[in-house]
């Protein structure tokens, strides 16, 4: 996998020491303007980034003036339209789908191409986005606390506790409304990755990205290698393996397990098991830890705090990553629309494919918002203040407040939608289950806007801040 370049240690200015090696220096304090402590869906660890991101964080409030910066808020209000498009096919039952995707197959014309749509620009690409915002927001969260004078141990303990209780908040959530949550797979990547890496030099970060990349890619050459030979067994041999492979049923087997399960306590057992296997797979899978090591990167060096000041190095990242997320993503789509024809054996083939270019699909995504932001400048902003300013507001409110209002799309989806609910995930295609999650996105943007206008948290951050902080204080 090629890594869209990130930028490079700065030249040490005069009379500010370079960081060392091994223990980036005490940060100073930095306006508040320049931060965004309860921007991300979950930041954490250690207490000090490296000098870099003192600078580059300190530069970008000077130049902001006062309000905290539109481009991380911005992306992550945007990124959870993207996730509501993901998560909405895996509240569907009774449909048959495919082995790589939730997406039903007995739909029309419209639906395979929404479907398909989403197999090549969403499905695989918005988890990494959520992650790298999610490291993007490790680094502002341990900024903003040094800057406030809490004592380096204090954050570190802090901001551990952040992350049990993601793990905790991931299992309620599995439990009660959806088994692919992904907090807990976030703070599981926090404790153990940003146990290990967090407070590393940007080196030492570098070298660690480059070999989750190139693990990556190697699963992804070995999937599609092994795909292959299977194809070259006989006949005989290929048709066992897809008898063996064959369910039985018109639907799903995962979603009739969980969305089609009408008794709401087997449907929890349910959930809850799968959660607990694949959150600890989708560590493993280093997607999302690699996604996280590349926001601390871009974090430090205020990436998406002063998009200006790196236009050149977002647009290269914009149009590298989401070029190669669309490259990567096309052969999954083309195969569930029945363009590319795969063996049943090897349908899973492409698997490893689909998960490395959506890395780079996501941090494309990431720096194309930060354009976005810098589009929507000041100027834009005071003469449209209809068209452009109250919408954009109203997306970095849901940014601002990204964890409680993912969490609200669960709270609609599954009561609707599955078999212990309404029962509408059985009657209901693609087409209008986007639907549903746009206008579940576009109610999110409003609950948002009210919550803005009164200077309100959102309930999920206010609880997981006082389960966080404790007597500590924040």
């Amino acid at each position: 996998m090629t890594v869209p370049p990130l930028p490079q240690d700065p030249p040490p200015r005069p009379g500010v020491p370079p960081p060392r090696p091994s223990s980036p220096p005490p940060v100073p304090a930095a306006p508040e303007a320049s931060v965004a402590p309860e921007a991300s869906i979950a930041p954490a660890d250690p207490a000090a980034p490296a000098e870099s991101a003192r600078t580059a964080q300190a530069e970008s409030a000077a130049q902001a003036g006062a309000g905290r910066a539109l481009a991380p808020d911005l992306a992550r209000g945007l990124m959870l339209l993207l996730i509501a498009v993901a998560n909405v096919s895996w509240h569907l039952w009774g449909h048959p789908t495919g082995l790589s995707s939730a997406h039903p197959t007995d739909g029309d014309t419209l639906d395979t191409v929404l479907a398909t749509a989403s197999l090549t620009l969403v499905d695989g690409r918005v988890y990494p986005l959520f992650a790298f915002l999610f490291g993007y927001g490790m680094v502002q969260f341990s900024v903003s606390r040094a800057a406030r004078g809490v004592p380096a141990d204090a954050v570190r303990r802090m901001l551990r506790r952040r992350h049990w209780w993601m793990i905790a908040f991931g299992a309620l959530h599995a439990l009660l409304l959806f088994h692919g949550d992904i907090l807990g797979a976030y703070g599981l990547a926090g404790l153990v990755v940003g146990g290990l890496f967090f407070s590393r030099t940007d080196r030492t970060l570098r070298i660690v990205a480059w070999i989750f990349g190139s693990l990556l890619a190697l699963g992804a050459l070995l999937g599609l290698v092994s795909g292959f030979l299977l194809t070259l067994l006989p006949a005989e041999v290929t048709a066992e393996i897809a008898a063996g492979m064959e369910t039985g049923g018109t639907g799903s087997p995962l979603t009739d397990m969980t969305a089609g399960q009408p008794n709401y306590l087997l449907a929890a057992a349910s959930r809850l098991g799968m959660w607990a296997l694949s959150t600890p797979g989708t560590v493993l899978m280093l997607a999302v830890p690699l996604a996280m090591v590349l926001g601390w990167l871009a974090a430090r060096h205020g990436l998406l705090d002063d998009p200006a000041a790196h236009r050149g190095r977002l647009v290269r990242i914009a149009w590298t990553g989401i070029t190669v997320g669309v490259l990567g993503g096309l052969p999954q789509a083309l195969a569930f629309a029945g363009v590319l024809h795969l063996p049943e054996t090897s349908e899973w083939m492409l698997i490893g494919l689909h998960s490395v270019t959506g890395v780079a699909g996501g941090l494309g995504y990431a720096a194309l918002f930060g354009l976005l932001a810098l589009r929507l400048g000041r100027r834009a902003l005071h003469e449209h203040p209809l068209l452009i300013a109250r919408p954009a507001r109203a997306i970095a409110a849901v940014g601002k407040r990204s964890l409680s209002f993912y969490l609200f799309q669960s709270l609609v989806f599954a009561p609707v939608l599955t078999a212990w609910g309404l029962g509408l995930g059985e009657r209901i295609t693609t087409a209008s289950a986007f639907t549903l999650a746009a206008a579940v996105w576009l109610l999110s943007c409003v609950l948002a806007a009210m919550f803005e206008d009164r200077s309100t948290r959102g309930p999920a951050e206010m609880l997981l801040r006082r389960l966080t902080y404790g007597r500590e204080g924040g």
